[in-house]
């Protein structure tokens, strides 16, 4: 891609897709954090150093030609989203990080605002039918891992609000179904695939983690955690504006309430509601065609075109939905194969770009990367964290170069 800048993540060096595998995939920069480190703790110059270091050096000691350009993620602690006494220690150690960040050179960071879980899946490694793998989130399962295996209070009578007393009913019979036939070995790698929590993180979350950190939920709903979205840009984008930097924060994955837990950027009204909350150029969004792309009432093309003056981060992925049903079954899909437009999306996303560069914006290249993609050939047996493996997204980052080549010729 001549234009859109083409990154890839790495999971640091126990990331089992290598520094020299992405130089062989072509990516111009690397997407990556220092996942050791636990949120609400500052990431000091000299691990961000040994970071770059790394990520500059091929594996025969050689320079790689690679360089870290986007954070992903710089960790929002629970804290701040609860709003608790240690919220303003957290802050101001976030805001620490960032100088400490853009001090390195770095100006664009990701960050989510999900409650207790990261992006969640029931399965890491669904067979496809070319005999691949890929991720899927699977409703019966959910099901019941929150009404049997995690026994909520109030699950059930949820899946009945949400979907309606039919709709519902049938959804309960089946996880009723799903738990008895699932056996032991079942419910245990259902728990674990759930609750695996942030990948990359420092820290794995058990059935009891998760059920300690929902009771610290019980009083907050969608619009207080929004307050406390803006409460947290209210401090930290004041010092991205004066850094040069542009936060962008990744949608929720999937785009719907999750174990009563409240979700705030699901829809595109969700993101106009936060960019005019705190309407400064630093406060943007990453826009993951994937997780935003379970959801049928998301037009991604056109939120690229409404929203894209602040879309500071691509994600790029598809994802192909398995019913019409709200809340329903999906699974990771080719890059061109799911059901988001992946050529009109693009599209935007040259138009956006032609137009900063019209208006003489430094920011003209937006960062892309291919996330996530199947397990394919050598990947099924390379053990790569889940939803990243080698030559799935080698696979996506060809398919997005030939749309944007297409297009470009086309003109």
């Amino acid at each position: 891609m001549r234009d859109v800048r083409q990154t890839w993540r790495w999971f640091g060096p126990a990331d089992t897709v290598s520094i020299d595998a992405m130089r062989q995939a072509g990516v111009q920069g690397v997407v990556t954090a220092l996942h050791g480190v636990a949120p609400g703790r500052a990431w000091t110059p000299d691990a961000i150093a040994e970071r770059q270091a790394l990520v500059a050096r091929a594996g025969d000691g050689s320079a790689s030609g690679l360089a870290w350009e986007v954070v992903e993620s710089l960790p929002v602690s629970e804290d701040i989203k609860r709003g608790t006494a240690a919220a303003r220690d957290h802050l101001r150690t976030w805001c620490t990080s960032l100088e400490a960040l853009a001090d390195a050179g770095l100006r664009v960071v990701c960050y989510n605002f999900m409650p207790v879980l990261d992006w969640t899946r029931t399965e890491l490694a669904w067979r496809l039918p070319h005999g691949g793998t890929c991720m899927r989130f699977d409703a019966v399962d959910f099901a019941t891992f929150d009404v049997h295996l995690l026994a909520r209070p109030g699950a059930a009578e949820a899946i009945l609000d949400a979907l309606g007393e039919e709709s519902g009913a049938t959804l309960l019979d089946a996880a009723a179904r799903r738990h008895v036939t699932l056996g032991d070995a079942g419910r245990a790698a259902l728990v674990d695939n759930i609750a695996c929590g942030l990948p990359g993180a420092a820290e794995r979350m058990t059935l009891d983690g998760v059920r300690e950190r929902l009771a610290a939920y019980g009083c907050i709903d969608a619009d207080t955690l929004h307050a406390r979205h803006v409460d947290f840009l209210a401090a930290v984008a004041p010092v991205a504006e004066r850094l040069g930097m542009r936060l962008c924060c990744h949608p929720d994955d999937p785009p719907w309430p999750l174990l009563g837990l409240p979700r705030v950027m699901s829809t595109e009204a969700d993101h106009r509601r936060l960019l005019d909350a705190v309407d400064v150029p630093a406060n943007g969004i990453t826009l993951c065609s994937g997780s935003l792309g379970a959801r049928a009432d998301n037009d991604l093309p056109g939120m690229m075109r409404r929203l894209g003056e602040r879309v500071h981060f691509l994600h790029l992925r598809n994802v192909r939905r398995e019913s019409d049903a709200p809340c329903g079954s999906f699974h990771e899909a080719a890059h061109l194969e799911g059901d988001t437009d992946m050529v009109a999306l693009i599209a935007e996303v040259l138009d956006e770009e032609r137009r900063r560069r019209d208006a003489g914006r430094d920011d003209h290249r937006i960062p892309m990367r291919p996330d996530h993609g199947q397990d394919l050939l050598d990947d099924l047996g390379r053990r790569t964290q889940p939803g990243y493996p080698a030559i799935g997204r080698l696979r996506g980052l060809a398919e997005l170069r030939g749309v944007e080549a297409g297009l470009r010729h086309r003109g």
